[in-house]
């Protein structure tokens, strides 16, 4: 019997994605049924039903479903679930549909088919409720805000059939993995308790701590990368993924780390989406996540703790996945070593503390970060990237003087 914790509400996996003789029928059928493209955010929701990421949703969410979680964050079911995972379209194209049609899902940006789903419900809502409940605000300088506000009068409620990865395992090889692959890497290395790190950028001496205090407790560690839409400034997948290769190569002991990315865009809903990262690392088979300052906020729209006290907010029984709550991590001068506001007596002028803005620029102009905030073998990896910026951006100067 496995040790590792069970799927989020269910005893076993519920992946969607269809397979063998069942995908090919579904997706011949897909071909001829009314389209509804989805947007890169919906697209990412339907490929974590697929792989069973999101176990145990069978589908988008109803009125019920969607009211339930915004204000209680629970489904109509009373299952435990932070931020609403809903489809939305236009209202002429709701209009021309039925409560039992079966739609196909299409991807927005490539036009594949995604998935199939029967309509069991059309549904208005309150934007801006959902945005104050689930993000705090209704200010659409925030990308979350935005993104709901952006979207569809009307959403669709219904079962899904998922027919595709969206290309995720060909793009990213052995770096995606499934919930099942995880756990089954997990079981391999005799590991019991797993600690998720969550990421979207290529990590530095703090996040190393993170990490490390993490080892210190459970059996081993997930770094698991967001693969989905970023925003612009942020380093590419590919990019990430060496960067944190090399430090693990570097600077963690063999069977204590493993890599991998799943294929969400990020809400940047601070608190909720904190919840959310640990209900779906339970599905990936982790024990713990790593809560740091500011997780998965944006701007100053949350406060700097606020996803660490949301967990004690919760029932005890919402989650199994555990917080590993840390405080502000840095590199100390007098300390002579990384610290946390926890353990480091000391003055701010003796801490290193770079902004992301402050890297983005010493890293465009080819300076060396300083090892107290970054590996230099780590380093060097994001400046040859920041290099191949710098000669297209130069390539596109030139092209315009020779005009």
């Amino acid at each position: 019997m496995s040790k590792l914790v069970k799927p989020h509400g269910s005893d076993n996996l519920k992946p969607l994605l269809l397979e063998g003789d069942a995908l090919a029928a579904e997706k011949a059928r897909a071909e001829g049924l009314p389209k509804i493209n989805v947007s890169s955010r919906e697209a990412g929701d339907i490929i974590m039903m697929g792989i069973g990421g999101f176990t145990p949703l069978d589908g988008f969410m109803t009125h019920a479903d969607w009211e339930g979680v915004c204000d209680g964050m629970k489904m109509a079911s009373g299952l435990f679930w932070p931020i609403p995972i809903t489809l939305s379209t236009d209202k002429g194209t709701a209009n021309g549909l039925s409560e039992g049609d079966d739609v196909a899902l299409a991807d927005s940006e490539s036009g594949e088919i995604l998935a199939t789903m029967t309509l069991t419900e059309k549904y208005s809502i309150d934007k801006k409720h959902e945005c104050m409940m689930v993000y705090k605000t209704i200010d659409e300088e925030h990308p979350g805000v935005k993104m709901v506000m952006d979207q569809g009068d009307v959403n669709l409620a219904g079962p899904v059939k998922v027919l595709s990865q969206g290309g995720f395992p060909e793009k990213y090889g052995d770096q995606f993995m499934t919930p099942a692959q995880t756990r089954a890497d997990f079981e391999a290395r005799g590991w019991s308790t797993v600690a998720a790190f969550q990421t979207r950028n290529p990590m530095h001496r703090s996040h190393e701590y993170l990490a490390k205090i993490a080892v210190e407790i459970c059996d081993g560690i997930l770094i698991h990368s967001l693969l989905g839409k970023l925003k612009p400034g942020d380093i590419p997948a590919d990019v990430r993924s060496n960067a944190i290769g090399t430090l693990i190569d570097n600077y963690f002991v063999d069977n204590t780390v493993i890599q991998a990315g799943y294929p969400l865009d990020m809400r940047y809903a601070g608190p909720r989406e904190a919840l959310l990262h640990a209900l779906f690392r339970q599905n990936y088979g982790c024990s713990h996540l790593i809560v740091g300052r500011d997780h998965a906020g944006v701007g100053d729209y949350y406060g700097p703790f606020d996803a660490h006290d949301i967990f004690d907010e919760i029932p005890a029984d919402a989650l199994e996945t555990q917080p590993l709550k840390i405080d502000w991590t840095f590199w100390c001068n007098k300390c002579g070593g990384m610290a946390s506001m926890k353990t480091c007596p000391h003055e701010a002028e003796d801490r290193v503390l770079l902004s992301g803005t402050k890297v983005r620029k010493m890293l465009s102009d080819g300076e060396d970060l300083p090892a107290t905030f970054s590996r230099p073998e780590v380093a060097k990896v994001l400046q040859a990237y920041y290099a191949t910026l710098t000669e297209k951006v130069e390539i596109k100067m030139s092209g315009h003087s020779a005009r």
